[in-house]
């Protein structure tokens, strides 16, 4: 389930509401946001099923006015080394400025009766700041059918750093909604601080 919203009580609020060990998400988020006022934020809590165990973990993305804070808290399971469950919880901190892309791919349902403002059936939310690329790499060639020559290799680089991904029929219509909200709320972030530059 995921919040979006204002306020740094409304964030804590929403971890709260999110049920995922809030004592530790919100301490982890409160100590990398420190004074700084919240500008936007969303908490998405999401259930995966890996083989014959549940697994759950929360992802927050805080907006301020001058950064973008990304923290993901996963739980893990007893194993070699430690005998009891953990939890590991990583905080990230990204100036706006460094923020490159910011891709939100909506799937609609029955494009051909879409109506403006009709929210998409699934976004994702794919944000970029050159911390994580894929590079996608496949053979070169020419257009001589008969050329054997090694022309190397052609590919893409694709910033990769976080995807989020948030369904009506998974997560609900307001989900959908708060991220679309949070996404546009990051756009006029970074475009503001770029135009400033």
């Amino acid at each position: 389930m995921a919040k979006t919203g204002t306020t740094t009580q409304g964030l804590r609020a929403a971890i709260e509401r999110s049920g995922y060990y809030p004592a530790l998400v919100a301490e982890a988020v409160e100590a990398a946001v420190g004074g700084e006022a919240v500008t936007s934020y969303v908490v998405h809590q999401e259930t995966t099923f890996d083989a014959n165990e549940v697994r759950r973990h929360v992802t927050v993305l805080v907006l301020t006015a001058n950064r973008f804070i990304v923290s993901h808290t996963d739980e893990q399971a007893a194993d070699s080394s430690s005998p009891t469950p953990y939890a590991t919880t990583s905080t990230e901190s990204v100036k706006l400025d460094r923020i490159s892309s910011i891709v939100v791919s909506r799937v609609v349902a029955n494009p051909e009766s879409y109506t403006p403002g009709t929210l998409p059936r699934e976004v994702v939310l794919t944000i970029g700041w050159g911390a994580v690329s894929r590079i996608d790499l496949e053979p070169a060639a020419c257009g001589d059918p008969n050329c054997d020559a090694d022309h190397g290799y052609t590919g893409n680089s694709t910033a990769d750093d976080l995807s989020l991904r948030v369904s009506d029929a998974g997560d609900g219509p307001d989900t959908v909604r708060q991220t679309l909200a949070f996404a546009q709320a990051l756009s006029e972030a970074t475009a503001s601080t770029q135009a400033a530059r």
